[in-house]
């Protein structure tokens, strides 16, 4: 008889907590996805106000304070994104609190019930007698004893059945506390989002006026893109003509007696087995290696790119301008031997450093703290970024495997 009710009892609970548990884990791994994802947006954020707002008292209607402004407002979009992603977690998160407490609240009722017919039965069973005249009634020792293991029984019964609902009322009164902060919660990320959004509409109508500013200086953009074009071609000259006198180099020297040098496929030149280990701890490294800066963000990206406000003309850039704070230290991205010292048309200073058959360029720097033939590691700094005549603290910086141009974007950490 006692058994009859027991069972379900003693499995209410564990089937309660299962049936929510991988529900509750799934929110918690987006929750902390979605908490890492605010995080480092919020933190680039920060890095665009303090880069920008050092540039507010010089800083002109141009291209690359458009391109500044652009990337802010991308960075922005994600963050208020972000936040409209956290609410509709949130509400999924209300929503599973809500129908967690609608089943306890029905499993309470029911475990109430069943605990009251319970001892309604029992009451039947013993037919009103006291627990004393119910046990010494027995006809012979078997029954009292049977009757006496029936009292321990229900009395231990009772004592689960009333610890069972205890624990369910504490745990629905835990959720109702959890839906409360839930709410609360939801209202403090919308409030959140809303701000941002204010923020991100400021920043489009600032975009639109530069945009509209720009667009109709169409002949003098014209003419800096033809300017700008030439010096590009000039240092990609520079660049390739280095490579090659180190290719050159590298052949001549593996026709030397005693050579050591190889060149396998796929290779741009032939290499020692100390220079193929350096190229070899280059390549396994892409994606991993540090910014050429401490702190920015990549202000024009690599490839070939429409132009941010004149329809129909196309740019290109064999690398990547790093907008970052003026006079920060520009630092080698990893270990090699500095193998060109030059300052160039619209670039200004400029160091090729080699890395086996890899090769990484650094430009636009003011001032070069290192020399031909030097040794350095990665992190070393190799000299300091200029700031322009509008004020903007950029580095230029390309990356080599031979002749061919690579992506530096798909080199560096993300951002």
């Amino acid at each position: 008889m006692l058994r009859k009710y027991l069972i379900p009892f003693s499995l209410l609970l564990g089937l309660i907590v299962c049936s929510v548990s991988p529900s509750i884990a799934q929110t918690k791994k987006t929750r902390e996805e979605l908490e890492r994802e605010k995080a480092e947006v919020q933190a680039k954020l920060l890095e665009f106000d303090k880069i920008l707002k050092q540039t507010t008292a010089t800083k002109k209607n141009t291209i690359g304070e458009l391109n500044a402004v652009t990337r802010q407002f991308q960075a922005q979009t994600r963050l208020v994104n972000t936040l409209n992603r956290e609410v509709n977690l949130i509400n999924q998160e209300i929503k599973e609190t809500e129908d967690r407490i609608e089943t306890l609240e029905k499993e309470l009722v029911e475990l109430k019930a069943e605990y009251g017919r319970m001892i309604y039965n029992a009451s039947k069973l013993n037919r009103g007698l006291s627990i004393v005249s119910f046990v010494f009634s027995s006809a012979n020792f078997n029954q009292l004893y049977s009757r006496l293991m029936y009292l321990r029984q229900y009395t231990e019964s009772r004592k689960q059945q009333a610890a069972q609902i205890e624990k369910l009322s504490e745990e629905l009164e835990m959720q109702r506390v959890q839906l409360d902060s839930k709410k609360a919660e939801k209202e403090k990320v919308l409030a959140t989002e809303q701000q941002e959004r204010a923020k991100l509409d400021k920043m489009k109508r600032e975009q639109q006026g530069l945009v509209n500013t720009l667009t109709s200086k169409e002949k003098e953009i014209k003419r800096q893109i033809t300017a700008t074009k030439k010096q590009q071609d000039q240092l990609n000259r520079m660049i390739k003509q280095v490579i090659e006198e180190e290719i050159r180099r590298a052949e001549a020297a593996a026709k030397k007696e005693n050579s050591t040098a190889t060149k396998s496929t796929g290779s741009s030149m032939p290499m020692t087995p100390e220079v193929a280990a350096l190229s070899r701890t280059f390549a396994e490294n892409r994606g991993k290696l540090p910014w050429p800066v401490e702190t920015g963000f990549v202000s024009q990206g690599f490839g070939t790119y429409p132009h941010p406000t004149l329809k129909g003309i196309t740019m290109e850039s064999d690398g990547i301008d790093i907008r970052t704070e003026p006079n920060s230290n520009v630092r080698a991205v990893f270990n090699g031997e500095v193998t060109k010292i030059t300052t160039m048309p619209g670039f200004g200073g400029t160091v090729i450093i080699k890395h086996g058959e890899y090769y990484t360029m650094y430009s636009k720097l003011k001032t070069i703290s290192v020399k031909t033939g030097q040794t350095v590691s990665a992190k070393d700094v190799i000299g300091q970024v200029a700031t322009d005549a509008n004020g903007q603290a950029e580095v230029h910086f390309q990356t080599w495997k031979g002749l061919t141009v690579m992506n530096p974007s798909s080199w560096i950490t993300s951002k």
